[in-house]
């Protein structure tokens, strides 16, 4: 069974393993596309995606499609993740600040299949296909606080 979503909640890793699991499998592969505090130099605060979420959930299912087609896998999940995603997160305790890694996930890739190579090498296709094909925009907002919209150097209509 395949599994796309794209939401503006947090994901669910424990789900995503849950939806790809099955006894009939004895390898799961995941990929969990996280943040990074930093880009050029400058300090990244949080993310924000943006979707066109009717092409980008077809293109998400072509890409399911195409697995099948290379690979015997027994199921897929893929979610992404839209709106803010938050980097670092200040809690105030006692009088305190703390910062809390949160390190929400933008987009996980589950593949369940009988044997390792195969949900390893279609994970892999699945987020590169991703990367190059479905309509989701990143913009990185810094702490100096202004932000750029990156450009996908995988996407098919960037231009060089």
């Amino acid at each position: 069974m395949d599994h796309v979503h794209l939401t503006y909640e947090p994901l669910n890793l424990a789900e995503a393993q849950r939806l790809v699991s099955c006894s009939s499998t004895g390898a799961t592969s995941i990929f969990v596309g996280t943040t990074r505090d930093t880009f050029d130099g400058k300090s990244v605060v949080r993310l924000e995606y943006e979707a066109y979420v009717p092409m980008a959930e077809k293109e998400l299912k072509k890409i399911c499609n195409q697995i099948r087609m290379k690979w015997r896998v027994r199921h897929i999940c893929i979610v992404h993740r839209l709106g803010t995603v938050v980097f670092f997160c200040c809690v105030l305790v006692l009088d305190s600040c703390r910062v809390v890694p949160l390190l929400e996930a933008s987009v996980i890739v589950a593949v369940s299949s009988v044997h390792r190579k195969e949900s390893l090498e279609a994970v892999q296709f699945c987020i590169d296909s991703l990367k190059a094909s479905v309509p989701i925009w990143k913009k990185e907002i810094y702490a100096e606080g202004d932000g750029d919209w990156k450009e996908n150097k995988e996407c098919k209509w960037s231009i060089e």
